[in-house]
């Protein structure tokens, strides 16, 4: 029983994470508003964390650099993830999640100096096609889904960049810096949206600050803080499996709880399997032939 606690904890996260697409569609404000507000009172947020977890403030000043221009990276991921819930829905932005894996296989070579294996590019192949699938029946949420699946990609880069910190800083000083410059690069594109629209920065109601609080303080602060502890309790190899389930659990959440505006042509659902199937078969395809082909 106490082996699985890490594992059921992690399934809990990953449900937090699926849930964020939801969260961004029921608060009344425009997608980088959202953001804004996310990250504003996450960075807020993990100042009395780090101070409660006794872990110092203080980096060098080109680490502090470089840590905020990773945050900047994140930034565009949550713009481009919340954007296509609004330009499509919540299972389209979903689902394009799903092929994080795949760009960080293969944006983590380059990365490194090394050479992308023939394996990597041919699960890459079949991610494609799973996309082209959900193209060929349904072109209405196009947009959505190239917005998604760029969301992806700086959610992959974003986690390759991380890996060159992990093993050289506290995580904790990791987020809170990241945190703080994902708040620093939303702002043009909060002052593009208000300019565009001639506006001023919206106040969330009563009900948006709500849903707000649970997305910063729930799904951000509480899940990534949880998220660097179980990391030593289980192999990244298993907690990139149960990551994988994300998409899942949030179509079927979306679907819950919006039905028939979740619901989506058979097209969209068989390219969906081809995609998550082939996410969850290329770590074990890949360990088993690790060393095979390159």
């Amino acid at each position: 029983m106490l082996k699985s606690r890490p594992y059921l904890h992690l399934h809990f996260l990953v449900f937090l994470w699926g849930f964020t697409a939801i969260l961004g569609l029921l608060i009344k404000l425009s997608f980088p508003e959202v953001v804004f507000y996310r990250t504003l009172i996450s960075f807020i947020a993990f100042i009395p964390v780090l101070y409660l977890a006794k872990v110092s403030f203080k980096v060098e000043p080109k680490v502090m650099i470089k840590l905020l221009a990773t945050g900047v990276i994140i930034s565009f991921h949550w713009l481009l993830f919340f954007g296509a819930a609004r330009y499509a829905n919540a299972s389209v932005s979903l689902i394009g999640l799903a092929t994080t894996s795949l760009w960080t296989a293969l944006l983590e070579p380059i990365a490194r100096k090394k050479r992308i294996s023939k394996l990597e590019l041919l699960f890459g192949v079949v991610i494609i096609l799973g996309v082209y699938v959900i193209y060929i029946d349904d072109f209405s949420y196009g947009l959505g889904l190239v917005m998604s699946i760029a969301s992806a990609f700086f959610a992959a880069l974003f986690s390759v960049a991380n890996s060159l910190f992990v093993n050289r800083h506290h995580p904790m000083q990791i987020t809170f810096y990241e945190t703080g410059g994902a708040f620093l690069g939303t702002i043009p594109f909060v002052l593009w949206h208000l300019q565009s629209k001639g506006t001023s920065l919206a106040m969330p109601s009563t009900m948006d600050w709500g849903y707000l609080l649970v997305l910063a303080l729930v799904c951000t602060v509480y899940a990534n803080s949880a998220w660097v502890f179980i990391l030593k309790k289980i192999s990244a190899f298993s907690a990139n499996l149960v990551i994988n389930l994300e998409p899942i659990y949030g179509i079927l959440l979306a679907l819950l709880i919006f039905g028939q505006a979740e619901k989506m042509n058979p097209g969209f659902y068989w390219g969906g399997v081809i995609i998550i199937i082939t996410i969850f078969a290329y770590p074990i395809v890949s360990k088993r032939f690790r060393g095979g082909l390159k």
